[in-house]
């Protein structure tokens, strides 16, 4: 069975504080290596648990996040940005199953250690249908299109709880508990990567029994995003189809969960030019 593992940064043990996200922080080094050795934790699990190979995505900011010669040498990685899949790079329909390490919460959930949905910096709030969207729903979805489901999500206890609601036969690995923004009580590493080489083995087992589905798309994708600075919404509106109903807000009606991910990587990149002015 051929396995994605799509990993983020925010939501990995030990990881609460902004400095530690990006390279001019105090904590990035430490931050990086955590990154790569749960990474590692889901490539061990995979393969115990029946993958016969695995791909790792660095799906966190530019991509540029693991450090290659410690990652698991059975497994292959992607790295860099922009990628056409973004976060579910080298998802296909051969994909067995999707693998979320790392994950975190939208913006507007009540709680979630550094919620954020695709660029905090561009984004207060992603909606679809009218309900905020975490960046796992949309992954999902996409990896629905070609028919590949969910089978592990880990994070803090926000994101592992609303995987719990919506992806079916998901296993969830709460590494840390949410104590505010930025702050978390959390598992030592050592004990959150046993955690989660159990959890990814579960989930591949799973997807092999038969005993995942793909979460369901609905009939209708209507895409709207609140953008933190006003004069984004100039640029982003631009983009053909796009309705923009107040000074920081823009609509847009997609036809499949990919496309809806195309618009948001579009939207994002025009709005962080337009702030970095």
């Amino acid at each position: 069975m051929d396995v994605l593992i799509s990993v983020d940064l925010e939501g990995v043990a030990g990881i609460a504080a902004r400095q530690q996200l990006h390279s001019g922080g105090r904590d990035y080094p430490v931050a990086r290596a955590l990154m790569t050795a749960e990474a590692n934790a889901a490539v061990a699990g995979a393969f115990d648990g029946g993958a016969t190979s695995v791909v790792v995505n660095d799906s966190h900011a530019a991509g540029d996040n693991l450090l290659a010669e410690e990652l698991d040498p059975r497994a292959e990685f992607v790295i860099g940005d922009p990628k056409p899949l973004d976060m579910l790079q080298e998802l296909s329909p051969q994909t067995g199953v999707v693998l979320f390490v790392g994950y975190h919460v939208g913006p507007a959930s009540r709680t979630g250690v550094l919620g954020h949905s695709f660029s905090g910096a561009a984004f207060a709030d992603v909606r679809l249908n009218g309900d905020s969207l975490s960046e796992a729903e949309l992954n999902a979805l996409v990896a629905a299109e070609l028919g590949v489901p969910v089978g592990l999500v880990t994070g803090d206890d926000a994101i592992c709880a609303l995987a719990a609601r919506t992806f079916p036969g998901v296993v969830t690995v709460p590494v840390k508990t949410a104590v505010g923004r930025t702050a978390a009580r959390s598992l030592h590493p050592a004990a959150a990567r046993t955690a989660i080489a159990t959890g990814a083995r579960d989930a591949v087992r799973n997807a092999a029994d038969g005993r995942l589905a793909p979460v369901a798309i609905p009939p209708e994708l209507v895409v709207e995003v609140e953008l933190r600075v006003n004069g984004a919404a100039d640029l982003a509106a631009l983009v053909p189809g796009t309705e923009r109903t107040d000074a920081r807000t823009i609509r847009y009606r997609a036809s499949t969960p990919r496309q809806a991910l195309d618009l948001l990587i579009v939207w994002s990149t025009l709005a962080s030019q337009y702030a970095a002015r």
